[in-house]
């Protein structure tokens, strides 16, 4: 998996890296049990700040998505992932609803945007 950061975009290089790791974790590209760069190589490899690593496996960690072993290193979880609860969709909704207002106010319809879901969906499930 080819991690790419955009250093100009709003959203936090920390952020950018969890999500990457997540759509390598849900495109299967990762698979569980898979091992991560350690803190220091990634951020060597990818030229950021190895805190900047850190707090991105930390998030991951939290969340159940990676563990880190003293002598395994940095894993993909290899026991199962975290399933959805009541708080992740409270999460997600919060998330959401200010990407759906804005479409709103755009004009866009309901189908519209469920399409760009759906097809996303299917892009990151399967990208071949």
């Amino acid at each position: 998996m080819i991690i790419q950061l955009d250093l100009q975009s709003e959203t936090p290089i920390y952020a950018q890296l969890c999500n990457q790791i997540m759509e390598g974790i849900a495109s299967g590209q990762l698979k569980p049990g898979d091992p991560l760069p350690s803190v220091r190589s990634l951020a060597a490899d990818i030229g950021i700040n190895l805190h900047t690593v850190n707090k991105s496996y930390t998030l991951l960690k939290a969340d159940g998505f990676i563990q880190i072993h003293r002598q395994k290193g940095v894993v993909i979880q290899p026991d199962s992932m975290p399933t959805v609860t009541k708080e992740y969709e409270a999460k997600l909704s919060q998330e959401l609803r200010p990407i759906i207002a804005e479409a709103i106010v755009r004009n866009m319809s309901a189908e519209q945007l469920k399409q760009i879901v759906s097809e996303l969906y299917q892009h990151i499930k399967n990208p071949d």
